[in-house]
């Protein structure tokens, strides 16, 4: 599997990425580095605890690693999660559910292209 394989089964925007970062190696290294980020465990467990503030955070960093990386699913589904979780909503099941499919889709394709390496 290529790294611009590995876009089209997470749902990404390979070009995007790479027209940002400008090298393959810099935006493998940061795709690769995507998976060792605890924001979206913090992110169940504050949802969890109720903790709507750190969700937040939680939310919000995801949101802007995976704009920076072109994770178009990811980001999109996590920006809904976003921007409910900023304005202090509590109501987020269903968007945590799409959350957690796309972040999971994603993390899947990473562990396979990083098989291969």
């Amino acid at each position: 599997m290529t790294l611009e394989e590995c876009y089209k089964e997470l749902g990404g925007d390979y070009n995007d990425a790479i027209g940002r970062l400008r090298s393959v190696r810099l935006l493998q290294k940061f795709v690769l580095k995507f998976l060792e980020d605890g924001s979206f465990e913090l992110l169940c467990r504050s949802l969890d605890e109720g903790n709507i503030e750190e969700a937040f955070r939680a939310a919000h960093t995801i949101k802007g690693m995976c704009q920076n990386l072109g994770f178009t699913a990811l980001a999109e589904s996590d920006s809904a999660l976003t921007e409910v979780l900023r304005g202090g909503g509590t109501d987020t099941d269903g968007l945590f559910a799409k959350v957690k499919e796309d972040y999971e889709r994603t993390a899947d394709a990473i562990r396979a292209y990083q098989s291969q390496l």
